[in-house]
């Protein structure tokens, strides 16, 4: 799958600088991004990301020194400015891509005002689906933390396809702040979106036993909605014994042939074990796995660990737990010493931590409108406040 991100903000454009590194380092061309931003130290910050797809916006505005946590100002500086971003985009080329993914923090100004905006116009304008990766701000950042970050993904699960959700409260460790856990959360994230969205793309290893295209990624997610990513990862595989040569070599491979019987067997079931603990475990976002319409199976590893059998009775496990009956499933062989299951909950139905940062954005709306009550709408370019 070919997706080109747009980070918007400082944490999208930290999340998509460590996408473009990624790809760097696996020597492949599947991610192509940009990063927007009102702050220039922000993209100054930046180490993967070209300088010439760094885009700074509202200068006439905030003077490159961002919004703060002014959702309403990044909305309009980005309507203001959506012909600059569209024409940065353009000149990276969008003609072999499958998807836009456009990534920010919900609870800030920049990207949580701007993303929704963003999302629309590329919808406008493109054929591709559009996808957004929205970051929830743990509750002690603050209360208009959360008051932005509600509104902004109620207008944003209204303009992308789909949007993932990341939340950071069910991802910090005890005791640990959110500004030190940055680094380890985006971490987090690359690693499990980065083996979603290279689904499809056949690289060194050859091409895996049951092939998943960008295709199924998209008809995944064309409910829209909201979805949640689990992951998990096996221990590390130890490299096969070489078959030996020699006078007993005839009877060695006896022996590996019914070897071979027993593994077949087991990497079955080290498959399942794995889509289990994926599903079963901690999500990007907390939710009632159960109340999901579609789900993705995909699985990446070593080719000989690769099973037909394990992937195809890990989608029927899936299906057995969620509201749908539409699971997808397959694999993709890479050059690993691991093997990485990946399962997609999309359009889910229930999400304790989304239904408490509603309650928390109505609770603060009285005093946030106090202090701009010259604000009384979210968004110059037609999009609706959360709030009436």
């Amino acid at each position: 799958m070919r997706v080109f991100f747009i980070g918007f903000g400082q944490a999208g454009g930290k999340i998509v600088d460590m996408f473009i590194e990624q790809d760097k380092r696996m020597q492949t061309q599947n991610f192509r991004g940009i990063a927007v931003n009102t702050a220039r130290t922000d993209l100054m910050g930046l180490k993967n990301i070209e300088l010439k797809d760094r885009l700074l916006i509202g200068q006439t505005v905030v003077k490159g020194h961002g919004v703060g946590t002014d959702n309403v100002t990044g909305a309009r500086v980005t309507a203001d400015e959506i012909d600059a971003i569209i024409n940065a985009i353009d000149s990276r080329g969008t003609h072999d891509i499958d998807a836009f993914v456009i990534i920010a923090g919900l609870g800030g100004g920049t990207g949580s005002g701007g993303s929704p905006v963003l999302a629309r116009h590329l919808k406008r304008i493109y054929r591709e689906p559009v996808y957004a990766i929205g970051i929830l701000p743990a509750p002690e950042e603050g209360r208009l933390y959360s008051y932005n970050a509600a509104r902004s993904l109620s207008t944003l699960v209204n303009e992308a396809d789909n949007t993932f959700i990341f939340d950071n409260s069910a991802w910090k460790n005890e005791g640990e702040s959110v500004k030190d856990a940055y680094n380890r959360l985006n971490d987090e994230i690359v690693r499990r979106f980065g083996v979603l969205f290279r689904a499809g793309e056949v690289g060194k290893a050859g091409v895996g036993e049951m092939v998943v295209d960008s295709s199924e990624v998209i008809n995944t997610l064309r409910g829209g909605g909201i979805s949640s990513v689990g992951y998990a990862i096996s221990e590390k595989i130890s490299p096969r014994t070489k078959q030996s040569q020699g006078l007993l070599s005839g009877l060695v491979r006896k022996k590996e042939k019914t070897e071979e019987v027993l593994t077949g067997e087991d990497k079955s079931a080290k498959i399942i074990a794995l889509v289990r603990r994926a599903m079963l475990g901690r999500l990007t976002l907390p939710c009632d796995y159960s109340t999901a319409e579609r789900g993705l199976v995909l699985l990446a590893g070593p080719p000989d660990e690769m099973d037909r059998k394990g992937v195809e009775k890990s989608k029927s496990w899936v299906e057995e737990n969620i509201a749908g009956v539409e699971v997808r499933g397959g694999d993709y062989p890479v050059q690993s010493d691991y093997i990485a299951a990946v399962v997609v909950l999309a359009t889910i139905g229930n999400a304790p931590r989304i239904t408490e940062l509603l309650e928390i954005a109505k609770s603060t709306k009285e005093d946030v409108l106090k202090s701009k009550e010259k604000r009384s709408t979210m968004f110059d370019d037609g999009i609706e406040p959360l709030f009436e």
